[in-house]
């Protein structure tokens, strides 16, 4: 459901806005309604702003280092300095990555550099410039192979360094005074040996790989004080915009503020405000007014809620769909996966989860309620693990074997019975999501705007008793026939010419011809889409069967002492991996049929604004 809310408005002097607004933040229950006029200009807005994005880039790159193998103990890891400030740590880090990105660029240069003296082997260019000393000059030179002509060795002392298929490297050696007529192109080598840029690279590389220590040392101290200066920048930051969010009255000496608080909360802000002398109004919404919303459902449906906000936050004046459609949704995941052995995983794992990650304690109780839904589903069609129970030898089920819900055992009108029950659930929440829609328009609007509706919802339930009924076999007498005929007839006017109150008459059949089109293809699409709830379930039993065979078949054709181990791996890889598209598949589709089937048919509008109160962090 949606907690009814209530509009404050606060008229307060310039002089004691902030210390207001410091009283209003202690309170922690009033959503302000905020305007972004004045917020860009406000210069030491835009400090913290950006202060609080380098704030939250170096925490996102130094809190993973805590965990870095080489780190050392708290006493000594921070090497004699003190990072005691968001300012110093950030400098320290943006020291190290400028750094690092130095010597990285280094590496390449140096990387360049050894390809290029590679194939010239290791010398010292040195002894080259002593070269120069008594009067010789040695020059390195390179060319395609066919263009290397062998008249050079004896005019010019041409010296073959290294050759290929594609090139010639080839060093001269003359006077210095002479200047070699090659057509080749003359190489500029680096002003090191091949060992001495070896040297710098690992030198380079022994820098780059330090850097991630550094970062861990810095870490110990930065990561706490970052995380305090996060959290007061936020805090500065959220008091500042509703700051700049008043609008100013008589020449500036009065702000007016607008916010919203539960109608529960309004009592206890009333007391607080009265004690503190500020003047203030506490309005009813009215239509038109951008209200702010909080959800409030039991303990089952609130695990339910993060689907909800995925899609839309409902408006203030429609349902809160939540509840509506999570036991839906459970039984959904159910079907899909179908296997009660990966149900029993699903559970332990997020008991498991549950204890060890308290962050996630909402979402891992949502996992165990899914892990139940599916191992019931598990044991009503029997299958575990890929193994169809109704199909096996094993003594001690065979007085329940008959009980699962299998094409062995039942048969909808020649169809299985799982199939069957995929489309009378969805039909069933189809129909649900029609009555849904209806009281939602009824106390929105009134009845008569439900009557379009409302006859929809007769004539279909109509409809289906009667196909029941003649599908059991039962005889129905005139009257009853005239009963449900003479039902359906008066819905119709209902469809027809009541689905636009107010309107002419004529204006209302052609919209209702219309509007029947639309509903009798979107239902049989929609209808059509539930059979997916079988056809996954089914295709994870299968699958999981198959790697079931696999696996012992693999096993069997080996001796017993290494048998083992090919189907122990089998059945892990394989069935891991059919969990992991189970589970995938058995949360995609539920959510589509909740958000289109479910939705559409509810006439769930959405565009909801989540309720923020004004806190301090």
């Amino acid at each position: 459901m949606i907690t009814k809310m209530k509009k404050l408005v606060f008229l307060v002097h310039s002089k004691e806005y902030d210390l207001f607004l410091e009283q209003l933040r202690s309170v922690g229950v009033v959503h302000v309604v905020r305007k972004q006029q004045g917020a860009v200009e406000d210069a030491g807005l835009q400090d913290d702003i950006n202060l609080l994005n380098r704030c939250k880039a170096a925490l996102k790159e130094l809190e993973p280092m805590l965990s870095h193998p080489e780190l050392d103990s708290p006493n000594d890891a921070t090497r004699g300095f003190k990072f005691d400030t968001p300012a110093k740590v950030l400098e320290r880090c943006e020291i190290i990555n400028a750094d690092k990105l130095v010597q990285e660029q280094t590496l390449q240069a140096l990387t360049r550099d050894r390809a290029q003296l590679l194939p010239w082997g290791d010398f010292d260019p040195h002894q080259v410039d002593k070269l120069l000393d008594a009067g010789y000059k040695m020059l390195f030179w390179s060319c395609p192979a066919r263009a290397f002509n062998d008249e050079w060795t004896a005019k010019y002392g041409v010296v073959e360094i290294a050759r290929d298929q594609q090139k010639v490297n080839f060093i001269t050696l003359t006077h210095s005074d002479v200047n070699p007529d090659i057509d080749a192109e003359q190489v500029r080598l680096p002003a090191m040996s091949l060992s001495k840029i070896d040297d710098e690279i690992a030198k380079t590389k022994a820098s780059i790989d330090a850097v991630p220590s550094k970062l861990a040392h810095l870490a110990i101290q930065g990561v706490p004080v970052l995380k305090d200066a996060i959290r007061d920048l936020e805090n500065r930051i959220d008091f500042s915009n509703v700051r700049l969010t008043g609008e100013s009255l008589a020449a500036d000496t009065l702000l007016l503020l607008e916010g919203w608080a539960p109608a529960q909360d309004v009592d206890r802000i009333s007391h607080e405000l009265d004690m503190r002398g500020v003047f203030y109004d506490v309005q009813d919404p009215v239509p038109g007014d951008d209200i702010p919303i909080k959800l409030k459902n039991n303990r089952f449906a609130r695990l339910f809620e993060p689907l909800t906000e995925m899609y839309s936050l409902p408006n203030y004046y429609e349902l809160d769909p939540t509840a509506a459609f999570a036991p839906f949704f459970m039984l959904f995941f159910g079907l899909c996966m179908g296997d009660g052995g990966y149900g029993l995983i699903i559970f332990l794992a997020c008991t498991f989860a549950k204890k060890k990650l308290p962050a996630l304690k909402g979402f891992m109780a949502l996992g165990q309620w899914l892990g139940i839904s599916t191992i019931i589903v598990g044991l009503l069609t029997g299958m575990v693990f890929g193994i169809s129970l109704d199909t096996v030898a094993w003594p001690w089920l065979a007085g329940v074997k008959d009980l699962f819900i299998t094409d062995n055992n039942y048969s909808v009108m020649g169809y299985s019975p799982m199939m069957a029950c995929a489309i009378a659930v969805g039909v069933l929440q189809i129909l649900f999501g029609m009555g849904f829609k209806i009281v939602r328009i009824t106390i929105q609007y009134g009845i008569k705007y439900a009557l379009s509706d409302i006859g929809w919802l007769v004539v279909l339930i109509d409809m289906l008793v009667m196909l029941f009924l003649k599908a059991a076999g039962t005889d129905m007498s005139p009257m009853v026939m005239n009963l449900i005929w003479g039902i359906a007839c008066l819905c119709g006017v209902f469809i027809l010419f009541f689905n636009t109150p107010g309107k002419n008459p004529f204006v209302n059949l052609g919209s209702g011809l219309w509007g029947t089109y639309n509903m009798l293809s979107g239902l049989l699409g929609d209808v059509l889409s539930y059979i997916r709830l079988f056809a996954l379930g089914l295709a994870g039993g299968i699958l999981g069967g198959v790697f079931n065979s696999l696996a012992f078949q693999a096993g069997g054709a080996l001796p017993i002492w290494i048998g083992w181990l090919p189907t122990a791996f089998i059945l892990l890889f394989g069935h891991g991996l059919n969990l992991f598209l189970c589970i995938i598949s058995a949360l995609v589709h539920p959510i589509r049929l909740t958000f289109v089937e479910f939705f559409k048919n509810a006439g769930f509008e959405g565009g909801g604004k989540a309720y923020k109160p004004f806190v301090k962090k």
